[in-house]
């Protein structure tokens, strides 16, 4: 557990569900754990038992990527866990692949002819999902590798591998359903008689959706609040000229008014409280990292490359890289559109910053 973990406090301990059971966290939610295939091996899902239309069941919180061992724990979990009930509808926080991908699935698996499983999610993240399904005319490709390389990531293998990955996002989410619920920020979702406050948060994905139950002081942060790392906060082709630090810092203030014993339930790492502390730690890493940056930039021209060891201090892979690619363009952009720094494009194509005149 490092300095910034020890502030927190972890109410399960080390506790955490086996692979295909759950775990009790609060009346009425349980914790799903499932592995991924990544640098990030994990992720939590929720089950939420619910009531809807008068019959019994439970609501599914986030679905884990698609991939036949996802559905095999998930089957293990339908089998053991549900006391016999259905899921009655899937909430997905946002439209990354890890929370979204088995969401058509798990639909179309408990849909009955007198029941519609939904999907409740926001609009945008909904509409982000559909395109990205699309395959190679979704994400990644050429648009990407161009992207990347106008901001400094220029060797040829990276480019290569970069524009080859055009159709790896309907790897991972093949479908999404075809209907949805809209949820959006300051709406009210009514989970097994409960009220739960919709809070939208943006940065780290166009509309992400945590949700909190004041009466159970339980907070579905999602992606939004991490314990041990910092979420991903990164621009990308699709929106170039985004402000996407500025969008996340302001979106996290938005758990300010919860209460600090407020128990987090985050999409990766274990439960804690300690919202509060964590805001603040939140704030000081991006803080910290906006002065590495401009130091960096004040020394010489950078591009966002030029950037990755300063931000990023262990060797990165090809799926590493394109995180962090956007997030350090992500801190330049803060910087920039803060008037710290200036853009320039230089002769070969690189957009560079350095200070901003006064």
């Amino acid at each position: 557990m490092n300095a910034l973990e020890q502030e927190l406090h972890y109410r399960f301990g080390d506790a955490m569900p086996n692979p295909g059971e759950t775990m009790e966290v609060a009346p009425g939610i349980r914790w799903i754990r499932m592995a991924l295939p990544f640098a990030l091996n994990h992720i939590n899902l929720w089950l939420l038992r619910d009531e809807m239309d008068g019959r019994k069941g439970w609501t599914v919180v986030d679905c884990c990527i698609a991939r036949d061992e996802s559905r095999a724990q998930w089957e293990q979990i339908f089998a053991t866990q549900l006391e016999g009930m259905p899921v009655l509808r899937v909430i997905v926080t946002h439209m990354h692949p890890d929370h979204i991908g088995l969401a058509a699935w798990l639909c179309e698996r408990w849909t009955t002819p007198e029941h519609d499983c939904r999907l409740w999610i926001s609009a945008t993240d909904y509409n982000v999902a559909r395109i990205g399904c699309l395959g190679p005319t979704g994400f990644g490709g050429d648009a990407a590798a161009a992207f990347f390389a106008s901001h400094g990531l220029v060797d040829p293998e990276s480019v290569a591998q970069i524009r080859a990955r055009s159709n790896y996002y309907p790897t991972l989410v093949p479908d999404v359903p075809r209907q949805y619920r809209r949820m959006q920020d300051g709406d009210t979702v009514t989970i097994g008689g409960r009220a739960w406050a919709c809070i939208s948060g943006y940065g780290h994905a166009p509309e992400h959706i945590a949700l909190h139950c004041a009466e159970l002081h339980v907070l579905l942060g999602g992606d939004m609040m991490l314990p041990r790392i910092s979420t991903n906060v990164s621009v990308y082709d699709q929106e170039p000229e985004a402000d996407s630090l500025k969008l996340f810092l302001q979106s996290i203030d938005k758990f300010k008014v919860l209460d600090e014993d407020t128990l987090t339930l985050p999409s990766h790492g274990k439960p804690f409280t300690g919202l509060h502390q964590r805001i603040r730690q939140l704030h000081d890493h991006h803080r910290e990292r906006l002065a590495e940056v401009m130091q960096a930039c004040h020394e010489q021209p950078c591009s966002a490359a030029d950037i990755l060891p300063v931000l990023f201090k262990r060797q990165l892979d090809l799926h590493q890289t394109t995180f962090a690619m956007g997030e350090s363009i992500a801190h330049l952009h803060a910087l920039w559109f803060g008037g710290q720094l200036q853009r320039n494009r230089s002769d070969d194509g690189v957009y560079r910053f350095t200070p901003a005149m006064s």
